[in-house]
């Protein structure tokens, strides 16, 4: 593990079964549901330690995704899998083109204006359909929408985030 995070990158967690063969049902993560299918290993959280399980098989089902793993091979393997949170190592994701970035890399990360003033740090980010929406935690919640006249910059080496935006807004 010395290569990779020690931090998994959450993209789901098991809240079901499906069948009497082993398959579960997966609350997928991703922006497009069934992304977690793209991904043939998955790391799965089991009492605070990541083990690795090959995906065997996977669909997306009805509103959801099912999948089917290794050693898992009936529906009370499957149970005992609900509630699981699945994640990937970092290094397992695709990498992105120079200027983007994956959510997990924004959350926590310092939010200072043009003026030097600090507004908070990065709790999550939204989907608005129109455009992503950091929202920045300090002595209160601040909606900042992530386009370029309003994100300046992005240092991950100096965790911060450079915005043009008033702190009265």
């Amino acid at each position: 593990m010395s290569d990779q995070d020690p931090k998994p990158v959450l993209l789901g967690r098991i809240n079901g079964v499906f069948g009497v063969k082993g398959w579960v049902k997966v609350f997928d993560y991703s922006r497009d549901r069934g992304g977690i299918l793209e991904y043939p290993r998955w790391l799965l959280d089991q009492e605070g330690d990541w083990k690795e399980v090959v995906l065997l098989k996977g669909q997306r089902h009805s509103k959801g995704v099912i999948a089917h793993l290794e050693n898992c091979a009936d529906r009370d393997d499957a149970m005992a899998l609900v509630g699981t949170k699945i994640a990937v190592w970092s290094t397992w994701l695709e990498p992105v083109a120079e200027g983007e970035f994956y959510w997990y890399q924004l959350r926590g990360l310092t939010v200072i204006n043009l003026q030097g003033e600090l507004l908070g740090r990065v709790d999550r980010i939204m989907e608005t359909g129109a455009n992503d929406v950091l929202v920045v935690r300090s002595d209160r919640d601040r909606l900042i929408p992530y386009v370029p006249g309003a994100v300046h910059e992005v240092d991950l080496e100096n965790n911060r985030i450079l915005v043009d935006w008033d702190t009265q807004f």
